[in-house]
């Protein structure tokens, strides 16, 4: 049985007390998982589970964090860093490995998987320096604060985002957080949760998002519209002038919040983006749900919302208010089960269970906060999002014709010298590599094409570098297969566009020859 996180702690309290003021990274002695488990859409694509399973290291500086990361076997290998103390630009360094790829001025979660950060003891604040997640999948963030990150004056981090997310992130829970300015974007400051560039599958829970101009989006531009699918419950937004969150393209499901004192504007769909709104509170604000800013049409399902001092502005060529009679113009569906508080009961419930250092309570719909299950919840293993057995031996040689022959191909940052059109040329002697140990490339078709087969070749003399890989239907984000090592995956029938290969463990920097796609 694993025993609760502070009787670990208190174990090894003479060991951390020695290395506090240097804010070495120390294995504690079992692995520890985030309290709780993920909800909303970061429970599909096969579910977040952060560092579960792997080693836990206590950390006191953001130099520590990063030594963490850099100090496991790949990139991929779980770990769960407890994080106490204040982490700010005096104590983050960067540090070098094949692990990972930090900066000095941000905590850096960039081309890694499988990691959660957790605050403890006393807590952990990340003063003026954002978390940055880029090119990862599968981290957990909970029970930290992150404040007064800038964009512009001294010092400047993550481009003035408390935590932000871009470069084809896959399944983020951020839980239990405090995100906080002390100001808008003319004091120095951006957003508080922002995601783009194709990032998908993220929750934000029972955190405090407050005294900030904008409090996140998704996607950077009405362009912009590959991200999507992210839930946003029982969090408090308080004191924002806009952006709470701004949705460009893909679906968001909105439950359970309570807003307060939102200056400017609320929830703003635009771009084809369509939110469902569950039994929040609204209360004391402006134009708290619509099309604002913009001639690009966003959409809305409501349902058991209360609106308490809310006003309306009038409509016009770029607003297009919800109110002051809010009604559905789209539907839906959330492939996940959730409770539901009523919206009468979430001002009190969110009080209770929202921000970091909180005891990390949550609800069950009760209306009354609840203590959380020791332990993550498994992904449902009916969830309709998991890859279906292959019927055949994936490992069967494929046949047929190579659809990657003749293609289109585009990928993460690349090492210099390679090419991405070298993966479908049908020359094995050329070949494609990552700028560091993981990264991501691509074929693609100017129209629909099925694929159930693919063969990744690895250059001669680099053949094992490979460690761990994912498969990922890139217009749905749909993971199609998992695996370890290059060779030949197979998964069922699907017609897509473009078919991403996501190296997420390796050995050394991979070199793909071949990344061969077939019919069957």
């Amino acid at each position: 049985m694993r025993r609760p996180v502070a009787l670990r702690l208190q174990a090894a309290l003479g060991t951390l007390a020695l290395a506090a003021a240097t804010g070495v990274v120390l294995a504690m002695p079992e692995a520890a998982a985030a309290a709780g488990g993920a909800t909303g859409y970061a429970t599909q694509n096969g579910g977040t589970t952060g560092g579960a399973g792997g080693q836990t290291v206590r950390a006191t500086t953001g130099t520590a964090i990063h030594q963490a990361l850099c100090g496991r076997a790949d990139s991929a290998t779980p770990i769960t860093i407890e994080v106490e103390g204040t982490i700010n630009h005096g104590n983050t360094s960067k540090v070098s490995g094949d692990s990972c790829s930090t900066a000095a001025d941000k905590i850096e979660l960039k081309q890694i998987s499988n990691v959660t950060i957790v605050g403890v003891g006393s807590g952990a604040v990340f003063d003026q320096l954002g978390i940055h997640i880029r090119e990862s999948s599968n981290i957990i963030i909970q029970n930290v604060t992150v404040r007064n990150v800038k964009k512009s004056g001294s010092p400047t981090s993550n481009g003035g985002d408390a935590i932000g997310m871009e470069s084809g992130v896959r399944n983020v829970w951020v839980d239990h957080t405090t995100l906080e300015a002390s100001g808008g974007e003319s004091a120095g400051f951006d957003g508080l949760f922002d995601m783009k560039d194709n990032t998908q599958y993220v929750t934000l829970s029972y955190s405090v998002l407050r005294n900030s101009g904008r409090g996140g989006l998704i996607g950077s531009s009405e362009s912009d519209r590959s991200n999507g699918y992210v839930t946003f419950h029982h969090n408090k937004y308080e004191n924002i002038d806009s952006r709470t969150p701004l949705l460009r393209g893909g679906t968001s499901h909105i439950y359970n919040n309570h807003y307060a004192s939102l200056n400017e504007s609320g929830i703003n769909s635009r771009a084809g983006a369509k939110a469902k709104v569950d039994s929040n509170y609204f209360e004391d604000s402006k134009d708290v749900l619509g099309t604002f800013y913009t001639d690009q049409a966003g959409y809305w399902q409501v349902a058991g919302n209360i609106f308490d001092n809310v006003t309306w502005s009038e409509p016009g060529d770029d607003t297009n208010p919800a109110g002051p009679d809010p009604r559905s113009n789209t539907t839906v569906s959330i492939p996940y089960s959730y409770a539901l508080d009523d919206a009468s009961c979430v001002p009190a419930v969110v009080a209770a269970t929202a921000g970091a250092n909180k005891g990390l309570k949550v609800s069950d719909g009760s209306c009354a906060p609840q203590n959380p299950d020791p332990t993550p919840t498994d992904p449902d293993p009916t969830d309709p999002t998991e890859p279906s057995p292959d019927p055949t031996d994936p490992t069967d040689p494929p046949s047929g014709t190579n659809l990657s022959l003749g293609a289109g191909a585009d990928g993460s940052s690349k090492a210099n010298g390679t090419s991405y059109g070298n993966v479908r040329d049908g020359d094995p002697a050329t070949h494609w590599s990552p700028a560091g140990t993981t990264g991501s490339v691509s074929v693609k078709w100017p129209s629909p094409t099925t694929v159930s087969k693919v063969r990744v070749r690895e250059a001669a003399g680099s053949e094992g570098a490979i460690r761990s890989y994912r498969l990922v239907d890139h217009g749905t984000g749909r993971v199609l297969a998992t695996g370890s090592g290059a060779g030949v995956a197979g998964f069922p029938a699907v017609s897509l566009t473009k078919l991403t290969l996501e190296i997420t463990g390796a050995s050394g920097t991979p070199k793909v020859a071949e990344f061969e796609t077939y019919a069957g």
